[in-house]
């Protein structure tokens, strides 16, 4: 039997089921012609790209403009006064565009089956010069996490877990719920998560190099908070891993508008 018949036969029951049972690609509305546990087309899944700068803080991979913001060893502030508690940040994407929408489908619209996908792009982020010895994924308070049904970034690290072969420890706990960080200061931001971790009991970190996994990072102060635990209980390293991270050059009010046009001419916008 040729291939080419081989193929058609094997697509026959998703063409059949997407025409008894029509749906759409909840990013892009275009039809789903394939069966899937993912409501989402392959183009929309493939579409994310990674994140670019030409410049980044060196510790926290912030991207900047330009690099008047970063001292002689490439830091920015915030890692210069040690406003952070984790060594290093990588991410794979900005949070915004498709990205973005594929986020909150897993998050707030419960499409858990997303986390296979999401977790592939934390996987092409995780350093390859790096190794270590735990994956903690971000803690939600109960409340929150019982509401949601699950917490996103455990499912993210169980899914990096087994590309990875690291083992998944919910080492740290939530132990007072917190304010929506959405429209506060960085200086609140901190304030709100001060004191909301607490390591579990029995749970031994002395030595690791922990890999702290979570779905997006805006400002690090939510990370910077559980980092904190993890190395007052003694972990060697924190690393934070985030599927997609605000991106605030294009956005800030202090970006200068020949800044804007060059990116808009680089397709960068």
């Amino acid at each position: 039997m040729p291939e080419y018949l081989r193929r058609a036969i094997r697509r026959l029951p998703g063409t059949l089921f997407a025409l008894i049972f029509p749906d759409q690609c909840r990013v892009c509305g275009e039809p789903l012609r394939e069966v899937s546990r993912i409501p989402v087309c392959p183009k929309c899944l493939d579409e994310p790209p990674p994140l670019t700068a030409e410049f980044f803080c060196v510790s926290c991979r912030t991207p900047f403009l330009n690099p008047f913001p970063l001292d002689s060893e490439g830091r920015c502030a915030l890692c210069r006064l040690g406003l952070r508690q984790f060594d290093a940040a990588y991410t794979y994407g900005a949070y915004e565009g498709t990205l973005r929408k594929l986020i909150h489908l897993f998050k707030y619209s419960g499409i858990r089956t997303l986390a296979r996908p999401l977790a592939a792009r934390l996987a092409l982020a995780l350093p390859r010069s790096q190794s270590f010895d735990l994956i903690v994924p971000m803690p939600l308070h109960w409340f929150r996490s019982w509401r949601r049904g699950f917490n996103q970034s455990a499912l993210l690290a169980a899914e990096l877990s087994r590309r990875t072969g690291i083992p998944v420890r919910e080492a740290v706990r939530r132990k007072r719920a917190t304010l929506s960080q959405a429209g506060l200061s960085n200086a609140q931001r901190r304030s709100n998560v001060k004191g909301a971790f607490a390591l579990r009991r029995g749970m031994a970190v002395q030595g690791k190099r922990i890999l702290l996994v979570d779905d997006v990072m805006t400002t690090g102060a939510t990370a910077t908070a559980c980092a904190q635990v993890l190395k007052e209980a003694g972990a060697a390293s924190v690393v934070l891993l985030t599927v997609a991270r605000v991106d605030r050059r294009w956005t800030s009010p202090a970006a200068a508008p020949g800044a804007l046009a060059n990116a808009a001419s680089l397709g960068t916008l």
